[in-house]
This record gives structure tokens, C-alpha cells and sequence, in this order.
């Protein structure tokens, strides 16, 4: 079985799929699909901070913190 990688496991500057959002909170997962992140988007690591990861999704560039970067599987 393959081993699910998440956006904290991602390498800076490559971009990836949404596989899925692995989160039971609603509101996180509402917050990520208005950000329009949800299965099947592409999603782009900019950068990688302790305690953050700055992406792109679609037209527009987001800081996730380490919570919701752990929730995207990619």
C-alpha cells in the first residue's frame, strides 16, 4: 500500500494533486475548499516554515499552518 504523503512531507516547488482532505473538522474543511483546495487540484509548495507552508492554489497564494498542511494529502 502506498504510503500517504501530506503537504508537510512536500518538496519546495514542485507541484502536486490533492488526493484528499484527511480532516473530520468542517470548518477546516469548508475553509480549504473556499481556498478551493479540494480533490483533484493541483497545489504548488512555494515555501516551508517551522511552523507553516506558503502554497498556490488556483490564482492565489495562501500560508497554511502546520494543522491544515497535515490535513492535505497529496
Amino acid at each position: 500500500m502506498e504510503e500517504k504523503m501530506t503537504l508537510l512531507d512536500a518538496e519546495v516547488g514542485k507541484t502536486y494533486t490533492v488526493k484528499e482532505i484527511n480532516t473530520d473538522d468542517d470548518d477546516m474543511n469548508a475553509f480549504l475548499f473556499r481556498l478551493g483546495c479540494y480533490t483533484g487540484e493541483p497545489i504548488t509548495l512555494i515555501s516551508k516554515k517551522k511552523k507553516s507552508c506558503i502554497v498556490a492554489i488556483k490564482d492565489g497564494r495562501y500560508n497554511l499552518d502546520n494543522l491544515l498542511s497535515e490535513a492535505i494529502i497529496i
